[in-house]
């Protein structure tokens, strides 16, 4: 099953550029330039609103979505709560980025209710991963040196990427987008979430060609993921497949 990897997130690619889905993003205030910029490198169509008011409709014209609980407060809770709940009635897929709730229980204690919900996808740091109960059928996705894509016993590992993605801020929060995007044109979230990793992974060594350092490096990253062709994920994958 490894070795179809490559050729599945290749076609996947391809499939993105000509679908062009919706993904919208419940995202923390540092970052939501950047994962907007990476999703249209890609050819999504990025939305960010957190209102209340409007998320609920943003939803609703949303192929996916990715909620981020990076600064949370209340109004994005609320947000939240509204955008989950039209996704489940659209039939939406969506993802879960449970950021830094390894520094604060009540935001941990959100994500584990969140999980509860239905995503079809956790994205974690090694950190927040730990903290949290992964209900079955949930793809686990575990961030690090090594990213490690996980569901109901098989396990996916992506090599893929560069030292320079973890000094910029908001690269792992672009990583969860792209499983949002993936997952709108892929039904099975395991693959989904493990082409979403291994192409970012692969635009990220890319990007560490050219730059010099973290300030030339988050260009770069969207030069590469604009760039980004299926003869680069055959050429430049490195995975690992297990089962059991």
């Amino acid at each position: 099953m490894s070795a179809a990897l490559p050729e599945r997130a290749s076609d996947l690619l391809d499939g993105m550029r000509r679908r062009r889905p919706r993904v919208h993003c419940l995202m923390n205030g540092v970052v939501p330039k950047l994962v907007a910029d990476g999703l249209s490198a890609l050819d999504a169509i990025p939305s960010m609103t957190s209102s209340p008011e409007e998320v609920g409709h943003f939803v609703a014209r949303a192929d996916a979505l990715l909620v981020n609980l990076g600064t949370l407060d209340a109004q994005r809770r609320e947000a939240i709560g509204i955008a989950v709940s039209v996704a489940a009635e659209r039939g939406r897929p969506w993802a879960l980025d449970p950021a830094h709730c390894d520094y604060s229980p009540p935001r941990a204690a959100f994500a584990q209710q969140l999980l509860t919900r239905g995503p079809a996808v956790l994205r974690a740091n090694a950190a927040e991963y730990d903290l949290l109960s992964v209900p079955a059928g949930v793809v686990a996705v575990r961030t690090g040196k090594q990213d490690r894509i996980a569901q109901n016993g098989a396990t996916f590992s992506v090599a893929n990427g560069h030292p320079l993605a973890a000094m910029v801020t908001g690269t792992g929060c672009l990583s969860g987008a792209l499983i949002a995007a993936f997952l709108a044109i892929e039904t099975d979230a395991f693959m989904a979430a493990s082409a979403a990793m291994l192409i970012f992974g692969v635009a990220c060594e890319m990007a560490g060609k050219t730059a010099s350092g973290p300030g030339s490096f988050e260009p770069a990253l969207l030069d590469a993921l604009a760039a980004l062709s299926g003869d680069h994920i055959l050429q430049h994958a490195r995975i690992a497949h297990e089962q059991g």
